[in-house]
């Protein structure tokens, strides 16, 4: 009898049912009131205008926004939850991130929504995440006649959807493994910093002759004396 690999013993006999992103979310496109300049707003009690610079590649959420813009804009734009995804369709495409606010998003995002009967969010954003999923965009952006990542692209995806339960269980593990690796990183980090301080401190010593203890010489061979130094 074959050893079960790793997954099928968390599956433990449970069903992989593959589906479409488009068939277990919604998938819609942002919108920008124009001129935008007109519904940027100073008003703390406005709508978080999302923009790429309001993200980090060290954070998979979006947590706050430098700009808002006006109700009266924000009708005009794609007003969105905290919870949904958004991921930009031009300038690094298929990244991900999980609103942490409500906010409004332009037309540069793409927004994943009304999935979480299904799917586990972080599950979806584990699996979004994936090198599987990133080649999977690639491929089908230079296989076509267009340059950025379109709602018809993103909607064809294909996504394994174990039961809850596993998303849930896959999901602590992968956290586990994220959490060690930050921690190795930050102790690779801080161990680099001591060996930079350490050579520059020998190398410091090293080089530091003290006059009379050694005979110098410039380049050319021509030689120094004390009263020359």
């Amino acid at each position: 009898m074959s050893q079960r690999s790793f997954l099928d013993q968390l599956l433990d006999g449970a069903k992989v049912e593959w589906k479409t992103l488009g068939e277990v979310a919604k998938i819609l496109r942002g919108a920008s009131p124009r001129p935008i300049a007109k519904f940027l707003t100073d008003d703390e009690n406005s709508v978080p205008w999302i923009r790429i610079g309001d993200t980090s590649t060290s954070s998979k959420y979006v947590i706050n926004t430098a700009q808002k813009i006006t109700f009266e804009g924000a009708k005009n734009s794609r007003v969105l939850k905290k919870g949904d995804f958004i991921m930009s369709n031009s300038m690094s495409f298929g990244r991900p991130y999980i609103l942490q606010i409500d906010g409004a998003i332009h037309d540069g995002w793409a927004s994943i929504s009304d999935f979480e009967d299904i799917l586990y969010p972080d599950y979806l954003y584990y699996f979004l995440t994936s090198n599987s999923v990133q080649t999977y965009w690639t491929n089908k952006i230079n296989s076509g006649s267009v340059s950025n990542l379109n709602l018809d692209i993103i909607k064809t995806l294909p996504i394994p959807i174990p039961p809850l339960p596993v998303q849930v269980e896959i999901v602590r593990i992968l956290d586990a493994f994220t959490e060690l690796t930050t921690e190795l990183t930050a102790e690779l980090a801080s161990e680099l910093t001591a060996r930079k301080k350490q050579y520059n401190y020998y190398r410091d010593q090293l080089l530091r002759f003290e006059q009379g203890e050694v005979e110098w010489k410039t380049v050319g061979g021509g030689n120094f004396t004390n009263e020359q130094y």
